[in-house]
């Protein structure tokens, strides 16, 4: 009899390893998924467009974030998603206001989510993520900003339903959490965009 080549790892097995290994890597349901090379967490690094929309949105959310006690990560900081099985996912941008010791590697409660979207990510980021996160009782936003085209989509949870708000070209989304206003003309400050 062969072993699978499927390993399932324990909760446990994920956490204990993660610090070890080369690369990123996310984890659903026992599984754990190298992330792609183009996404700024994994090994090789992201477009520099990426990069630099990634940029613009931590500095507009760091001052803001910072006044009613929250903190802003950029790629390093993992999610934790207990419901419908666990789940850790490497977020582009997350804000969190939990109160998280110095060593903590992931956050259990962020407040607002954004994912910069990628040809290699995309498809989980607008499905597969949205679906995770949106269980996530302390998420009041999720900020998906593409890198193709001058757009971005902001679902925001109302009550116990989630408002969909989409803006391309020219426009402005208010961020839930840190209740600020940020222009696609902010975000893509400095891209040929």
């Amino acid at each position: 009899m062969t072993s699978s080549p499927l390993k399932k790892l324990s909760e446990a097995e994920y956490l204990s390893s993660e610090p070890l290994s080369p690369h990123r890597r996310e984890y659903v349901d026992g599984f754990v998924y190298t992330l792609p090379a183009d996404t700024p967490t994994a090994q090789a690094g992201a477009t520099s467009r990426h990069g630099t929309v990634a940029t613009n949105l931590v500095a507009a959310l760091h001052a803001p974030a910072r006044r009613i006690g929250c903190r802003v990560f950029a790629s390093d900081m993992r999610v934790r998603i207990p419901t419908h099985g666990t789940r850790y996912y490497y977020p582009d941008i997350l804000v969190t206001c939990e109160d998280m010791p110095d060593d903590a590697r992931y956050t259990n409660a962020p407040c607002l989510i954004a994912e910069i979207l990628s040809d290699s990510t995309q498809d989980t980021d607008r499905r597969e993520k949205l679906w995770a996160y949106q269980q996530l009782p302390s998420l009041r936003g999720y900020l998906l900003v593409d890198t193709s085209v001058r757009a971005a989509r902001l679902y925001t949870r109302t009550g116990n339903s989630w408002r969909e708000d989409y803006v391309e070209g020219k426009g402005t989304l208010t961020l839930p959490c840190v209740n600020i206003s940020v222009a696609l003309d902010e975000m893509y400050e400095g891209t040929a965009l």
